[in-house]
């Protein structure tokens, strides 16, 4: 039986126990940290992002390729999607809104090109990945989720 690309969608969504919790890509992972999906379009494979997808699937708004979607939860393989603004943890932007957005939490690179509150691409890829594997290995595991990522070796000791 094949899978309809929505079932296969899903088939890599792990939804946290909360409402307000993330929804965690378990899919591919591109070599910015993001998640990708791939479809079918006009009979030739597309990679799209799959919070793009989600938000698109479950808003039932079609975005504009001009469109950013903008994490509220900054996780970048979070696809948690809602037509409600105060639930969805993506929602759309402009490319303005996105910089707006990443310099007011100290996302960005000053004049001289230090990293202010950023982390570097490949770091952010691994915890992305990390975080993937901990998802898939444990499922919901809070404590796992968080140590992924915060970037502490799922071994390191822990106080409390």
């Amino acid at each position: 039986m094949t899978r309809t690309e929505k079932e296969r969608f899903w088939s890599h969504v792990v939804k946290g126990p909360e409402a307000d919790d993330c929804w965690f890509w378990t899919g591919a992972i591109s070599d910015d940290g993001y998640g990708r999906f791939s479809v079918r379009r006009d009979g030739r494979p597309q990679a799209v992002r799959p919070q793009r997808y989600a938000y698109e699937l479950v808003t039932g708004v079609p975005l504009p390729s001009s469109t950013l979607l903008l994490h509220s939860c900054d996780i970048p393989i979070c696809v948690h999607a809602d037509a409600d603004v105060a639930v969805s943890h993506v929602g759309p932007g402009t490319h303005r809104e996105n910089m707006l957005d990443r310099v007011q939490r100290g996302r960005y690179r000053n004049r001289q090109g230090l990293r202010l509150g950023d982390l570097p691409r490949q770091i952010r890829v691994q915890r992305s990945l990390d975080l993937r594997t901990v998802i898939i290995e444990h499922g919901w595991r809070p404590e796992l989720i968080s140590a992924a990522l915060l970037g502490v070796e799922l071994t390191h000791p822990r106080l409390f």
